[in-house]
């Protein structure tokens, strides 16, 4: 065995050393950038997909609630307060929509062509539904009674409207008769069989003193009384692009009635709809609003477009992840017609 001097010193040198740092740098450099690629592609896949996911939830319950447009609507649509003193009524919809003045029924769909918010420069629709809720048989049985000021209506026991699924402050009513129909909105949720119907509710729907379209013109003429008569709680949904004051976040909104605005997708800029109508001459399609000589009841086909942008910046492009997705849904309860009714 060799012995070293006592004054030699095993070790690295300091140009290994250097080297020895130099190559760690080099590695721990190029694992330092592939976590931060991957931290950055996996922020734009979360982006790409919550926009995705959005547009495809709000889209579907769009599509889920225009399909049931008309069930249990009377064709030609259901009549409104009108005449002579009466008040627009409100649609559900941006803050303080209403109905077209002077309009005399609200048809099974109404088209709302640049009613919403201007977003990026271009005008959003708004869109309008209406059909029966049959989660609640309330016209099972005819009513047992109607206060003659029309102010109330008395429910047969045998239809519960009181409980989770029962009657809520807000509801719709339409009333049925062989004198014909009309809209009224409880005002009061009901303890017992008995359903308020009182002024000045939020959409002005009760608006019995107007000349026409209300539940008083639903009584007999000669009498002075109502013949037998049903009732039916109807859904009137609107869908539109909505932009809360203080935010920059816009968002697609489904408003029942004059209830809450929901969110049902964030970050929606755009809401195109156009319309097929059916009139055994023209058919005009994929139009804006209802053609000179048309009606809203001859729309057999809604064309969809919505727009969204992500929530976040992308962190890879610095910019919004921006996606689009359209759709077409065909109205089958307004394309059919019971020959044997």
């Amino acid at each position: 065995m060799r012995n070293l001097p006592r004054d030699s010193e095993s070790g690295f040198t300091l140009a290994e050393m250097l080297i020895a740092m130099m190559l760690t740098l080099i590695v721990l450099s190029a694992a330092i950038e592939t976590l931060t690629r991957t931290m950055s592609m996996t922020g734009t896949a979360r982006l790409i997909s919550e926009t995705n996911h959005g547009l495809q939830a709000g889209t579907s319950l769009m599509v889920r609630d225009i399909m049931q447009t008309g069930q249990g609507i009377p064709l030609g649509g259901i009549p409104l307060p009108s005449g002579v003193g009466a008040d627009p009524v409100y649609r559900p919809g941006p803050d303080g929509l209403t109905f077209d003045s002077g309009a005399e029924t609200v048809p099974a769909i109404s088209p709302g062509n640049e009613l919403g918010p201007t977003l990026l420069g271009v005008a959003t629709d708004v869109v309008t539904v209406l059909y029966a809720d049959r989660t609640l048989a309330l016209d099972s049985k005819p009513l047992v009674t109607i206060a003659a000021d029309g102010t109330t209506m008395t429910v047969d026991n045998a239809v519960p409207v009181t409980g989770s699924n029962g009657l809520k402050a807000g509801d719709l009513i339409l009333f049925t008769n062989p004198n014909g129909n009309a809209l009224q909105m409880v005002t009061t949720t009901p303890t017992s069989q008995v359903v308020e119907f009182q002024d000045n509710d939020p959409m002005r729907m009760n608006q019995r003193s107007a000349p026409l379209g209300t539940l008083l013109n639903l009584k007999d003429p000669d009498t002075g009384a109502f013949p037998q008569t049903t009732a039916l709680r109807v859904f009137m949904i609107s869908y539109f692009v909505d932009l809360p004051d203080g935010s920059d976040l816009p968002r697609l909104v489904r408003r029942v009635n004059m209830g809450d605005k929901l969110a049902i997708a964030m970050g929606v800029e755009n809401l195109q709809v156009t319309y097929d109508f059916v009139d055994g001459t023209t058919n005009p399609t994929n139009v804006e609003d209802v053609p000179s000589g048309n009606s809203p009841n001859q729309i057999r086909k809604v064309n969809l477009f919505v727009a969204a942008r992500s929530q976040d910046v992308d962190p890879q492009t610095h910019e919004y992840f921006r996606n689009s997705m359209a759709t077409q849904v065909g109205l089958r309860s307004l394309s059919f017609v019971d020959r044997y009714r």
